[in-house]
């Protein structure tokens, strides 16, 4: 997968994001897609990163991995 397919993924989890917040609870009653698409957001930005990480040392950026949902909604900072 290429940062500029990510890229893309990204923005269409975006634009899904911003029509289940606004379609609120009748779309999405109780709010399991909209956290699912929350997750793969930071899932995505995840290994984008990674990607660029390993490119700036040198690494092969497709042996980025995405990490689990744990991992990534675990992130402190």
């Amino acid at each position: 997968m290429s940062d500029k397919s990510i890229l893309h993924h990204i923005n269409d989890l975006v634009d899904e994001e911003h029509r289940l917040r606004e379609a609120g609870q009748a779309q999405d009653p109780d709010g399991k897609r909209l956290r699912e698409v929350e997750v793969q957001l930071d899932q995505c930005w995840d290994l984008l990163r990674q990607r660029r990480a390993r490119r700036e040392f040198g690494a092969n950026p497709d042996a980025a991995q995405v990490r689990d949902a744990g991992t990534v909604e675990g992130y402190t900072g």
